[in-house]
């Protein structure tokens, strides 16, 4: 029997709660289909932190090397300082692993309500592709004032270390500044991932968000790059869209998009939209991904810890980033099984949480799931 052995970070909040559920469901779907996955629960979160001052280390990372993919649920906690958890655990991670792809996908499962007016599930079915480790993300900055200042910053990423030197001479009380970086490479091997799981997916178009109109230099870097991929795959259509203009489209004419890759930060404000017009956060799950390394994989809401232990919150993002992740191991399947058995729960719509309307408890939606997905896998 195949053995797959994946780290848990339950995290804080509600995380383990529907982290709970999504292991639930995997287990189903892996002893139906005969493979087996070793789960190893691992503390990092707020209660962590506040017990030991410790996030994750170097140590607890090169540990977490040995692992394909590792099982998150959400950090963050009010008792913490604001984004230490964010920055020390989910941002470490993402970064020493070099994960530069982080995938949404947005789809509205028919019986899952959209705020867009004559839209349903057959409208709205794509993805997005997220550069997730440069742009307004490095975390380079300061504030200068009024007077002579010296600044140096130094940028280390698996594909290079750039140092800048900033000298500032301002009349000014005080400024802040922020830089972004878009590297050559960088660009090249999220967009070349867009496209090839646009390939691979049957799909027939990718649509690039930029904001090279204002933001010259760095995005017209991106463009560059992207109409250098494009060239590649003759069988595939491709477009340019400003970041302000897809979100109007994204709730105007959904059905437009199949791929869309974005840097950065205009992905992470584009994936919330996405999230919304799929029905909420509680059906939107991510992965952050490094093809030829350790991935993670995360429903995209936070800890709400106000829900903790209430049972309302829904698993189903948490569900869905599981069915990625055993996508990502190998086990296709197993992901196509976990997918079908959601969709077909949601649109029975007798077990549903109550941010879809319901009342189910986030228990009995994970029970929902794992039984739907053991009867599929029997005949799938």
């Amino acid at each position: 029997m195949v053995s797959y052995n994946i780290p848990i970070i339950p995290g804080d909040g509600i995380g383990p709660e529907v982290v709970a559920e999504g292991v639930k469901v995997v287990d189903a779907v892996s002893e139906a289909l005969g493979f087996e996955v070793n789960w190893i629960t691992l503390p990092y979160g707020a209660d962590h932190y506040l017990q030991t001052g410790s996030l994750i280390g170097e140590g607890e990372l090169k540990e977490l090397s040995a692992y394909k993919a590792i099982y998150m649920g959400a950090v963050g906690d009010p008792r913490c300082p604001p984004g230490v958890l964010e920055r020390g655990i989910l941002l470490a991670i993402r970064f020493y692993f070099d994960e530069y792809v982080n995938l949404r996908p947005v789809k509205l499962f028919e019986g899952v309500p959209t705020p867009l007016r004559g839209k349903d599930h057959k409208d709205i079915n794509f993805d997005v592709v997220r550069e997730n480790t440069e742009d307004m993300y490095v975390g380079l900055g300061g504030r200068a004032f009024k007077g002579k200042s010296r600044f140096e910053h130094e940028l280390k990423r698996k594909l290079y270390n750039v140092k800048f030197g900033l000298d500032v001479d301002s009349d000014h009380d005080e400024i802040a500044y922020q830089l972004m970086v878009i590297s050559r490479k960088g660009a090249e091997r999220v967009i070349r991932y867009a496209f090839e799981r646009c390939k691979s997916q049957g799909r027939r178009k990718v649509t690039s968000v930029d904001k090279a109109n204002v933001l010259t230099e760095a995005y017209s870097l991106w463009r560059n790059v992207f109409e250098q991929v494009a060239r590649g795959y003759p069988e595939i259509q491709f477009e340019y869209t400003y970041v302000d203009a897809v979100t109007m489209w994204f709730v105007k004419n959904p059905e437009w998009f199949q791929m869309v890759v974005t840097p950065n930060m205009f992905g992470d404000i584009i994936t919330d939209l996405g999230a919304m017009i799929q029905g909420g956060l509680g059906v939107a799950a991510g992965a952050n991904i490094n093809p030829e390394g350790t991935s993670m994989f995360e429903p995209i809401h936070g800890s709400a810890p106000k829900y903790k232990g209430t049972g309302k919150a829904n698993p189903v993002a948490a569900i869905l980033a599981a069915g990625l992740m055993l996508e990502h191991i190998g086990e296709v399947k197993a992901s196509n099984v976990v997918e079908e058995a959601v969709k077909q729960v949601l649109k029975e719509g007798r077990v549903r949480t109550y941010d879809l309307g319901g009342f189910s408890k986030t228990s009995e939606v994970g029970d929902a799931i794992a039984y739907k997905a053991k009867t599929i896998a029997s005949t799938f």
